[in-house]
């Protein structure tokens, strides 16, 4: 809220502006102005020092106060300026106040609690309102502790400073567009901890990580340099582009043009030409330049990350760019190896959308795997595993509350404190035992156990001529033996290793078993680093 001086000076202010604008043509001063994020209903993050920052007129002397907090700053030569704050335990509503030469700002029913960015592509995207149980969620979604801001979609070939958004309090009439993964893991957070929830949702759909990834750190990484001149030169050539370019826009215009040609077909237009222009969203960089840049200077308390579906194509080289992707943020950021957590990809028949009618259906394991991988080597990083979603015909799952929980799980035991099983069965080790391999396995929880009283499905075990057959697994103890009369001198076990595998492994907790090979042999899409226009 801008608030301006008593009446008296506010006259001797008027005639002094109006005698320097007829000197020199302008008014005497500038309003101080705060990003979007610095505003009315924010949560800042607890027991730590917060950045506040904004713009005011060059070299000018501001003071900010927050509850009985107080700090000076003064305006660089561009008008920039910066404080630090220490906020307490969680708490308030508090104001908050930023005073100039002339004028001040004061910001109003601020809380004190935690935050967290929610970030990825459509099923992060994905809305409250199209999930399950849609009209009780939303219904039911009275609070105010809990405060949602939604970053625009919008792109840009350089960083910004600011983006577009609002912070509102949550509620019934604010829930529904909201991403449903964030509300649903803030959520769960809020009721668990007893404290206000601050979820800045920046998510846009059918996008690939390279564009949420900034371009110097791209272009730090040798192996990514054919993904960055095959966009330039697409950039250059647009609209005019190479045929190998539209191949899958080809293919979905002919199945458009078929189903027009069916008798009574309702008529639809033609599916769009793919943006491979200088203002994709899918172009490197562009969505880490305007949703990710803006935001780095918010202090937060870490990241949740759903994505991958537009990297299936290349899933190789997802080992190398999810990982640059989270050292990228945390770099931005400037807070360490801030906790980030991820979705691990749901089940999903990835023949049924048209966008991937030519992806073999191991390809999405090996997206998982560059996943996991990432969970294994970079540190301070949690996964949420969703293998028992039996969704299989749906590339968005509607039960997102279990996908919120299952991330809310992972903060709550690995960052809160609490002592919780937090993560399904990780394959650890194998050892060849004669005619089998015994799989051992870290996150067993109070054991092992087949979730629906079932015998384990998804196993398969190859020999030396590396053919996988399907295998009986059963459990022993804390570890899954596995066998088949096909295969009497085994070498590898393979679980899970289809694009719609839907397993029935879990802990007694409930969690399912995240898939695995115990081999190294060459995967289908190590050889293909360059986007085959991602969907």
């Amino acid at each position: 809220m801008y608030v301006t001086l008593p009446r008296g000076w506010r006259k001797l202010a008027w005639a002094i502006s109006l005698a320097v604008v007829a000197l020199v043509g302008q008014p005497g001063w500038a309003e101080i102005k705060l990003p979007r994020l610095v505003s009315d209903h924010m949560v800042l993050q607890q027991k730590t020092e917060v950045r506040l920052w904004g713009w005011a007129d060059p070299d000018e002397q501001l003071t900010v106060q927050f509850a009985d907090r107080k700090a000076s700053t003064k305006a660089d030569p561009e008008g920039r300026w910066e404080v630090k704050i220490c906020t307490s335990e969680a708490g308030g509503p508090y104001e908050l106040t930023i005073a100039g030469k002339t004028s001040y700002i004061t910001l109003r029913n601020i809380l004190v609690g935690e935050v967290w960015v929610c970030s990825g592509q459509s099923n992060m995207a994905w809305s409250v309102a199209a999930s399950l149980n849609s009209q009780q969620e939303i219904a039911s979604a009275n609070y105010p502790k809990i405060r949602l801001f939604t970053v625009a979609r919008k792109v840009s070939e350089k960083p910004l400073e600011d983006c577009e958004g609002a912070w509102v309090e949550c509620s019934p009439q604010m829930v529904s567009g909201f991403s449903a993964v964030a509300y649903f893991f803030g959520r769960h957070l809020h009721q668990e901890l007893g404290v206000p929830v601050g979820l800045i949702n920046s998510s846009w759909g059918a996008t690939p990580a390279e564009s949420w990834t900034s371009r110097q750190a791209l272009e730090s990484e040798p192996s990514l340099k054919p993904l960055l001149e095959q966009w330039d030169k697409m950039i250059a050539d647009w609209p005019k582009l190479d045929p190998q370019y539209l191949r899958r826009y080809q293919y979905k215009l002919k199945t458009w043009q078929e189903s027009q040609a069916q008798p009574g077909a309702k008529k639809i237009p033609p599916p769009p030409l793919p943006d491979r222009s200088a203002n994709s969203s899918h172009r490197p960089a562009n969505l880490y330049n305007a949703m990710i840049a803006p935001l780095t200077r918010y202090t937060i308390r870490g990241a949740i990350w759903y994505q991958g579906e537009s990297n299936v194509t290349r899933a190789w080289q997802y080992r190398t760019l999810f990982p640059l992707l989270i050292r990228d943020w945390r770099q931005a950021w400037g807070q360490g190896d801030f906790p980030f957590g991820f979705v691990l990809l749901a089940p999903f028949d990835y023949k049924r959308d048209v966008n991937f009618t030519d992806v073999p259906p191991t390809w999405c394991s090996e997206l998982r795997e560059a996943q996991l991988l990432t969970l294994k080597k970079v540190p301070n990083v949690g996964m949420a595993c969703l293998m028992d979603l039996d969704e299989i015909t749906d590339i968005h799952p509607r039960n997102k509350q279990e996908v919120g929980r299952r991330l809310a799980l992972w903060a709550l035991g690995a960052l809160y404190g609490r002592p919780i099983v937090y993560t399904g069965p990780i394959y650890e080790s194998m050892a060849v035992e004669g005619d089998k391999i015994r799989i051992r396995f870290t996150g067993v929880g109070s054991g092992l156990v087949s979730r629906d009283g079932q015998p384990l499905r998804e196993f398969t075990i190859a020999g030396q001529d590396q053919i996988f057959h399907p295998a009986t697994a059963v459990i022993e103890g804390n570890t899954v033996v596995v066998s088949s009369p096909k295969v009497p001198r085994p070498v590898a076990v393979r679980f899970a290793w289809r694009d719609a595998a839907v397993v029935n492994l879990a802990n007694q907790e409930g969690l399912p078993a995240a898939p695995f090979r115990t081999d190294s042999w060459k995967l289908e899409t190590e050889d293909r680093l360059l986007n085959e226009e991602p969907y």
